[in-house]
């Protein structure tokens, strides 16, 4: 039978475009379906906690200056302040304490006087390490009987005390599931308004770690961890994808 007396026949056009549609609204249908599947939002959110320094560590410069032919008995003089120093953190019987002593380095000074006779700096370095913070952050208000050890031409140059927190790895950890939660929160009341609703999460990834001083604002693009303080702010981000219904 040719194709021209098939058409002819009377129900074979209505069957072809029942057909025809059919299969447009199944596809209509189908893409409608996979795009609300697909439909997605993506939200950040935040955790912090208020946490304290477990862990200071305080460097101390000890040094003197001299002209060439006096290095020797400078590099002697800091060898024995040194030894004062550490002794002396050593008498505070400070909690799990660690206190070495660095390699005692000469420099030359620089004089824009190239006629000047030269000078050098003879320096050592003495490190405390310990979990007492709370001594270690009164003993640096309290120099003067340090000072007052060494030698009168030596100079005890203290650095900032830095706070650290030991446990900051599992406490990202914790505060990870948190600002997930918050996204959470955060993305239900963003659908609210499109009269949609929050399905599963799809994908989350953590941001930077960011320690702060209290009641600080200084947030670095690639996380920041401020030493200076006892106290800190820890906050985490995390950006979060949920399906949306």
């Amino acid at each position: 039978m040719n194709e021209k007396n098939i058409l002819n026949r009377p129900f074979v056009i209505p069957a072809l475009a029942l057909s025809i549609a059919l299969f447009l609204g199944l596809w209509v249908l189908g893409a409608h379906v996979s795009n609300r599947g697909d439909s997605t939002i993506a939200v950040t959110g935040s955790a912090s906690q208020s946490v304290k320094a477990d862990l200071a560590t305080w460097r101390i410069e000890v040094r003197r200056t001299a002209y060439a032919n006096g290095t020797s008995a400078a590099y002697s003089q800091v060898a024995k302040d040194g030894a004062i120093v550490a002794s002396y953190f050593t008498e505070k019987k400070l909690a799990s304490a660690t206190i070495t002593e660095s390699v005692i380095s000469t420099d030359e000074n620089y004089n824009q006087d190239q006629n000047a006779p030269k000078t050098y700096t003879v320096r050592e370095s003495v490190i405390i390490q310990t979990v007492d913070v709370d001594a270690i952050d009164k003993l640096s208000r309290e120099l003067g009987t340090l000072t007052s050890r060494v030698s009168a031409d030596t100079f005890v140059s203290p650095m900032q005390p830095e706070y650290r927190v030991s446990s900051l790895p599992d406490l990202r950890v914790s505060l990870v599931g948190q600002a997930v939660k918050d996204a959470k929160a955060r993305a239900v009341e963003i659908a609210k308004s499109g009269d949609s609703s929050v399905g599963a999460l799809k994908s989350a990834s953590s941001g930077v770690v960011q320690v702060l001083a209290p009641n600080s604002t200084n947030i670095e693009d690639y996380g920041s961890y401020d030493t200076s303080t006892i106290q800190k702010q820890v906050m985490v981000t995390a950006r979060a994808v949920f399906y949306v219904n």
